[in-house]
């Protein structure tokens, strides 16, 4: 058998077999929300606002549908819980920071939302070094579902809100206040079970 000759038998297999199990429709939908970035940002900075929010929501969309298809056909993979947080976080990262392009959105606060977000992921991959499990706390998720409904209202924006536009302002606002808590909450969380495993050794 040369160096070039194509691998045969159990490994090629097995390589074969994870290759076509990483592509299930959820993680196709992870994918689309990747994709879908750049268009949002595009539409958004171009001020085709319309078009920009339909954007922003169908890939919000993927967001719910990806994690549902996910449990309810048993498709939960790796690649899937590598891809999905990723995705999350450049579709609100650029969002938000599209947002200050437009003046929409005070610089200083998009800073500590997408701040939070990489601490925490930071946060979570020591955590994977460590062996130390962090789950997704509540707070998290009041977290994101104030993300998705401040970022479609700031879009909106005056011109389509008018005076109700200090909704968006106000939804910030909420999005800042839960963001600084949760990260805080995932830390304490983290150095008390490190310090569970520590005790355990």
């Amino acid at each position: 058998m040369t160096a070039n000759a194509p691998q045969s038998g159990p490994v090629a297999t097995r390589l074969d077999a994870g290759a076509a199990g990483n592509w299930t429709l959820p993680n196709a939908l992870t994918v689309l929300r990747i994709f879908l970035v750049p268009v949002l940002v595009v539409f958004l900075l171009t001020e085709y606002t319309i078009v920009g929010l339909s954007v922003f929501i169908l890939a919000s969309l993927t967001d719910w549908f990806d994690g549902y298809l996910a449990r309810r056909r048993q498709q939960i993979t790796t690649l899937g819980q590598l891809l999905d947080p990723v995705a999350d976080k450049l579709l609100i990262s650029a969002a938000f920071i599209s947002l200050v392009e437009l003046s929409l959105a005070p610089a200083w606060m998009v800073v500590i939302i997408v701040g939070r977000e990489l601490a925490v992921s930071g946060l979570r991959s020591i955590a994977a070094d460590q062996n130390v499990r962090i789950p997704a706390s509540s707070l998290g998720k009041y977290k994101t579902t104030a993300q998705m409904i401040t970022i479609v209202l700031l879009i909106l924006g005056p011109r389509f809100l008018g005076e109700y536009f200090f909704l968006g302002q106000i939804g910030l606002w909420v999005v800042v206040i839960l963001s600084l808590l949760s990260a805080t909450q995932y830390f304490v969380s983290f150095w008390g079970r490190l310090g569970l495993g520590d005790d355990s050794a």
